[in-house]
């Protein structure tokens, strides 16, 4: 047979269309173009380096120069996993202040919940206050104008800064009265400790300083870093002092850490205000090379050099790009493929800055305090269930070590005696230690009860080993015998129900009244479901009771052919409060697979009811990412992507990548970490999934490689 042209074409062009489909992704060139570029002075868009467990947060002088500008915005932070500090208990508040008596279901059930009785708020208050994350130090410039005066932020000119996240580098380039002051900005990626390279004459002509300051803790819910008064109620000094280098310690309390500084070129140290040291440079040279490392001991080196900081950085971040999974959107028409690419390697970034470390993190990272600095589990899967999805699952585990320590154990086992349910009950709002933070909300919720379950399946799937198996076991065991025997049972119709005493993800109800959420009675069929099949994998016989509650658990409410928020809400979608805050009966069908509770069409009607009728400016920066991933499960993907770009103040994207929710919360990483799930979804699909690429439209070009199925 003679092949004409057009066959000749034809074949040429599958072949290379199927050449370029296994072209690896030029993922420095795709992490490249989304450098961030500033210039201007809003205070949104402060630029941060670090490795996931320290954070040094930058203005748009490379260093932390004018802290109280950008303290309504998103502030400078510099935090760290063991940066910790507890206001002396002198009043003797007890735990048990926060312990209230409820009947639940026939029976006395207590919580720890926030007590409002004279006496016991002051206990609860201070419970809830502390400890509390500290915000260790503002290293930042001292600039002098000709005049002699300190130059304020509307005095610095031809404003230029750029964040490389392949190599982690910050270059930040501005003028004072026309001279020019250039610093690259790094943080290390194995100590808590960045470094920086400033290039400018005013060095030479003395109009350029150092300045490390210590702020005290507010205690409050939040910590911007900026309270220089309580002079006399902490400590600091210089310890040691020689050639380029110096060790400060600084005291609160019973609070010691310590800050070592090392510089390159000839300097002097000195106090300057309460708790600030002055570094002089000498004015032989235009640059200035100095680190700075901060330490909960006194170290017994030196902080490693800029030239070592960088040299690690530029390493280490370049390995971690090219690990895990990509992403690549190029060749898209629709203009919004292009910001959704740019989201995704930002979020890559701050995650794996923020939300890397061996603690469940805060809701802001290791930026600024929310909530007092404290992790609250609930969030866990929001901020890390995308490592294991990206291919990168050693992250996910190393916060996953918390949950294996003794102390945590020991609260999560108290919290269900005292309330006389088997096995661990997981605390909401935590610390370091594993202590249960009052909470009249966080105290009812049940969601975050199976994510341990849930991570360790990501785990096992990363992993399918026996040592696998026999690391999580007892976390898995323990957390599924806590859910089995929750669910009360109602002898009259043969059924366990969740509740009364439940608060849902949608945190709209009120405990005492509220029994059998959606999402909640998927979660606990799933986590229950795959705990059993863990037994099976070791050999173990099923647990009958596990079976039992499996078999009998409440049916999903439903009413006019669509989901209930929860049974006892019939009101769930013509009571305006309730169609506010998470959407989080979507999550049944979306962050949960099909376990054979859920029709598809009755949640197909749920979710465009939701979509046509939900007070979208009234909810947060995961719902979006929820939304699409139940659009995803039901094969409508231009949703898919219409919830991720969903136009909504809470769905803001700063240029600086960060998840901008309002003005006390002015990032928020659940956001971007349920953004990279969606996406993970969207592309690897899920289990049983038959469709490449389900959440994609179908006019959209897209390349990705290392992304795993979702369950």
């Amino acid at each position: 047979m003679k092949l004409t042209s057009g066959f000749l074409l034809t074949g040429l062009l599958a072949t290379n269309n199927l050449l370029l489909a296994a072209q690896p992704i030029n993922r420095q060139a795709l992490v490249e173009r989304h450098k961030v570029v500033i210039t201007n002075t809003d205070s949104l868009n402060s630029l941060s380096v670090g490795n996931g467990k320290f954070a040094f947060t930058t203005d748009i002088t490379g260093l932390q120069t004018f802290p109280l500008h950008y303290e309504k915005g998103i502030p400078l932070g510099t935090e760290s996993e063991w940066g910790w500090h507890r206001f002396p208990n002198k009043a003797g508040y007890q735990f048990a202040q926060s312990l209230r008596e409820y009947q639940f279901n026939g029976r006395p059930v207590t919580y720890s919940v926030q007590v409002k009785t004279p006496g016991n708020k002051d206990a609860v208050d201070y419970l809830r206050a502390n400890p509390h994350r500290l915000q260790l130090g503002n290293l930042g410039f001292v600039i002098l104008k000709k005049d002699g005066q300190p130059a304020k932020i509307q005095d610095l000119k031809n404003i230029h800064q750029e964040l490389n996240p392949w190599t982690g580098e910050i270059q930040s380039h501005f003028t004072v009265e026309g001279a020019a002051v250039d610093v690259v900005t790094v943080g290390h990626q194995t100590q808590d400790a960045m470094a920086a390279k400033v290039t400018s004459e005013l060095l030479k002509a003395g109009r350029l300083k150092v300045a490390l300051r210590f702020p005290f803790p507010t205690a409050g819910w939040a910590d911007m870093g900026t309270d220089y008064s309580h002079e006399a109620d902490h400590k600091s000094a210089i310890a040691t002092q020689s050639t380029g280098r110096a060790l400060i310690t600084h005291q609160l309390d019973t609070t010691k850490y310590y800050t070592a500084l090392n510089w390159a070129q000839t300097a002097t140290l000195v106090p300057g205000r309460p708790h600030e040291f002055i570094l002089t440079p000498g004015r032989q040279s235009g640059v200035l090379e100095l680190s700075c490392r901060f330490s909960p001991r006194q170290p017994a080196t030196a902080a490693p050099t800029f030239a070592a900081t960088r040299a690690d950085s530029r390493q280490q971040w370049p390995a971690f790009w090219r690990s895990g999974g990509a992403v690549d959107f190029s060749g898209t028409a629709d203009p919004r493929a292009a910001e959704l690419e740019r989201r995704i390697v930002l979020s890559q970034y701050l995650t794996r800055l923020h939300n890397a470390g061996s603690q469940p993190p805060q809701e802001t990272g290791l930026l600024l305090n929310s909530w007092y600095g404290r992790p609250h589990l609930e969030m866990h899967w929001w901020h890390a269930a995308h490592f294991a999805l990206w291919g990168r699952p050693e992250i996910l585990e190393k916060s996953l070590i918390w949950y294996a320590r003794p102390d945590v154990q020991a609260v999560a086992k108290d919290i269900a005696q005292r309330q006389g349910y088997a096995g661990w009950r997981w605390q909401k709002m935590t610390d370091p230690w594993g202590a249960e933070g009052p909470s009249s909300v966080g105290a009812f919720l049940l969601w975050q009860q199976p994510h341990t379950i849930y991570f360790a399946e990501e785990a096992y799937r990363a992993h399918p080993t026996a040592a696998t198996l026999k690391l999580y076991q007892e976390r898995v065991q323990q957390t599924a015998d806590f859910i089995a025997s929750y669910p009360f049972f109602e002898k009259d119709k043969s059924r366990y129900i969740l509740g009364k005493g439940v608060i849902p993800a949608q945190e709209r109800f009120k405990a005492e009244d509220t029994f059998n959420p959606t999402f909640e009675l998927v979660y606990w069929h799933w986590a229950l479901d795959i705990a059993q099949k863990w037994r099976e994998r070791q050999g173990q016989p099923r647990n009958p009771q596990w079976d039992d509650v499996l078999a009998k658990l409440a049916k999903l409410p439903e009413a006019n052919g669509v989901y209930l928020a929860a049974e006892s809400a019939p009101d769930s979608y013509t009571n305006p409060e309730y169609k506010t805050d998470h959407p989080s009966v979507l999550a049944a069908l979306g962050m949960m697979p099909a376990t054979g509770q859920q029709d598809a069409a009755t949640m197909r009607r749920t979710f465009d009811l939701i979509w046509k009728d939900w007070s979208w400016d009234k909810t947060w920066g995961w719902d979006f990412p929820m939304t699409s991933m139940t659009a995803t499960r039901l094969g409508l993907p231009e949703k898919a992507v219409d919830a991720l770009l969903m136009k909504v103040q809470t769905n803001t994207y700063l240029p600086n990548g960060h998840n901008y929710q309002e003005g006390r919360l002015p990032l928020y990483l659940p956001g971007n970490g349920g953004l990279l799930a969606a996406v993970a979804l969207m592309c690897a699909g899920y289990d049983g999934c038959k469709e490449a690429n389900p959440g994609i439209p179908k006019t959209w070009k897209v390349r990705w490689e290392g992304l795993q199925k979702m369950p």
